[in-house]
């Protein structure tokens, strides 16, 4: 068979998360001809979906920001460090559907906007949440952070703030490439990670699919949502530092046999390590999610000039164009940092840019358009701003 190397997840547009949901439905419970022939098409339609003008528009009802307000918060840490909010419509009405591994963006009253994984337990395949229509997200606070945590932590009830239409970086994928009904998932998850691998494993636990759950952290009393995963059964494990030792890669992995998908989400050391043991894996599918921006590979100093001053500003080897820009102007927007929100874009009037996002179509780039917090420049980038 075709060796595959370890890729990470396409992001589908937000407008077709009812295939998506259709598949995960329909694949666990018709003939094994159609786990054969299906996935090929949807990847077939993936790839030509820009020729195609696939996704390529985001309905305006689907951009708008919605106004919520929090309707429940919690600690759900032992020690208090991480806090959940759900949330509801202002006005009662049920939130838009969300899938597995979806985010919202968050705008806070200060302004400042921060991007937080959707950990719901989704209780049937039509996406209704146990909150009936509400959004539930979990934040650890990071005291010496940039301040987005802690203003979450200072929300209470009652509170209004607006919210994006659900979108998603890292969607669970029930059916694999030439899936032969062998297919198994492995979900690892440490610290805060488990807010987007939760919705998965206990969708993976409702579709009858064969997986497991290991749960890293640094200490019991830090760790969220354990009851939730301690309700899935023996199929999850829990594992804190602080009794269990800090695990190896080989022990967090095991054996990985082919014809295994794994989702993965944790600090960058995790994803770096993970990949690295898998690299030349055969027939093993890697999906993943980062909590911050990817590190910079084979970094080149350069050199930014703002049009609209002319003021030049220098990109270190090992800095972001967007650091470098923040250094200088503090009040640019931006959000994410790691290149698939869009917050930070910004034009190109002269200079050839490298782009590393995996958010621009080929024509958004042609047009001159680049995420400063990933991309960068063989020597001089002059953009408007």
């Amino acid at each position: 068979m075709r060796k595959t190397k370890p890729q990470r997840t396409l992001r589908p547009p937000v407008e077709n998360e009812k295939l998506t949901e259709w598949v995960q439905r329909t694949s666990t419970r018709i003939s094994p001809l159609v786990n054969v022939t299906l996935p090929p098409l949807v990847r077939t339609v993936a790839k030509y979906s820009e020729t195609l003008h696939v996704g390529r528009t985001v309905p305006a009802h689907v951009s708008a920001q919605i106004p919520v307000r929090v309707h429940r918060r919690e600690a759900v840490s032992p020690d208090g460090s991480v806090a959940s909010l759900v949330l509801e419509h202002v006005d009662g009405r049920p939130l838009p559907r969300w899938f597995p591994g979806a985010h919202i963006d968050l705008t806070l009253p200060s302004g400042l906007q921060r991007q937080y994984s959707l950990c719901g337990n989704l209780t049937d395949h039509g996406g209704n949440l146990t909150d009936h229509g509400r959004y539930r997200i979990a934040v650890r606070l990071i005291t010496d952070g940039r301040g987005g945590s802690s203003e979450v932590h200072s929300l209470r009830e009652g509170d209004t703030l607006t919210v994006s239409h659900p979108r998603n970086a890292f969607p669970f994928a029930p059916v694999g490439h030439g899936d032969t009904g062998h297919r198994k998932i492995r979900f690892v998850a440490a610290g805060i990670g488990i807010t987007p691998i939760l919705p998965m494993a206990e969708s993976a636990q409702r579709l009858g699919l064969d997986w497991t759950l290991l749960y890293l952290g640094r200490s019991r009393e830090s760790m969220a949502f354990t009851e939730r995963v301690e309700a899935l059964g023996n199929r999850a494990v829990i594992r804190a530092d602080d009794t269990d030792g800090t695990p190896t890669i080989r022990k967090i992995l095991g054996r990985v046999r082919p014809e295994t998908a794994i989702f993965v989400c944790g600090p960058e050391p995790l994803i770096e390590a993970v990949l690295k043991k898998l690299a030349k894996a055969d027939q093993v599918e890697v999906h993943f999610e980062r909590f911050s921006a990817p590190p910079i590979v084979d970094g080149r100093p350069f050199r930014i000039v703002l049009a609209s001053s002319g003021e030049v500003i220098d990109v270190a080897s090992d800095q972001s164009m967007l650091d470098a820009i923040l250094a200088a102007r503090p009040g640019t927007v931006h959000s994410c940092k790691q290149g698939f929100c869009g917050t930070c874009r910004l034009k190109v009037i002269q200079g050839e840019p490298d782009h590393r996002d995996s958010l621009l179509t080929p024509s958004e780039r042609a047009d001159g358009e680049i995420l400063p917090c990933v991309s960068r420049a063989g020597q001089t980038l002059t953009v408007d701003l």
